[in-house]
């Protein structure tokens, strides 16, 4: 299974713009045979302009019609990163993946909001996790901050995710933050990574890039600078069940001990 993670500079508030740039990127991916093309976070607006409730997709609309029309045309799946998103008046910040095939087959909506960057003075948080299949391969997407709540992470692996999906808009001055955590959450859950951040300007913030596929050893497979790219690495599934048989943390656990 090929992954490709798309790197962009997201222009800051310019939504057209930005479906432009990600459909450009969907198809550079699918010519270089990805199965999987994974977006980043809030590649419609950005992080975030004053107007982003005005900026923002209604009830996912546009952002379903485009996904499918592009995994269809390119015929690979996608990982629609994150997207401005109202749903019900209230605004969320919204993950929508979608198979080959066209069809929506997993949504998120981030759980842990931003607070330094008053993010949850802005958005809702969301209260569910997005365990999905494809080509019959549990995963799971979370957004960016939520990469720091392990039990959150724990929470996707114990539910049978093989692959983490992290879309993020991560600053500057947290870059080694950001490696670090990544590899964390793939050596303790023994599962693939793939985090796929910004890069370039948007507003007052500087996104490192850094963009990174990770194995269930914490082995960095394909990393990416601070500039415009996408990153690819073939993922081998079946490492995970080697891993998990010689360092049995799942089996070892202590749960009736966690009272978190």
């Amino acid at each position: 299974m090929k992954i490709a993670a798309v790197q962009a500079a997201i222009r800051y508030g310019d939504v057209d713009a930005n479906y432009h740039i990600a459909d450009q990127a969907i198809e550079a991916a699918a010519a270089a045979e990805a199965d999987i093309v994974v977006l980043s976070e809030l590649w419609n607006t950005s992080f975030y302009p004053l107007n982003v409730y005005d900026l923002a997709d209604e009830e996912g609309k546009r952002t379903k019609a485009f996904l499918s029309d592009a995994a269809k045309r390119y015929h690979v799946h996608i990982v629609g990163g994150s997207v401005a998103n109202k749903k019900q008046g209230k605004l969320y910040n919204s993950t929508f993946v979608v198979d080959k095939t066209g069809e929506v087959v997993g949504e998120y909506d981030k759980v842990h909001l931003f607070t330094p960057g008053k993010e949850d003075t802005v958005f809702t948080a969301g209260n569910h996790l997005n365990i999905f299949e494809l080509d019959g391969v549990k995963m799971a997407s979370i957004i960016c901050y939520d990469v720091r709540f392990s039990e959150w992470v724990r929470m996707a692996a114990l539910a049978g995710a093989q692959i983490l999906f992290v879309p993020a808009a991560w600053p500057n001055p947290r870059l080694g933050h950001w490696q670090i955590l990544n590899q964390a959450r793939a050596i303790e859950n023994q599962m693939f990574v793939v985090a796929v951040n910004s890069c370039g300007q948007a507003g007052e913030y500087q996104f490192c890039g850094g963009s990174m596929i990770i194995d269930p050893w914490g082995k960095v497979l394909s990393q990416a600078d601070g500039r415009e790219q996408i990153i690819t690495s073939d993922v081998d599934l079946s490492v995970i069940k080697g891993i998990r048989s010689s360092i049995n943390v799942f089996r070892d656990r202590r749960p009736e001990l966690y009272h978190l």
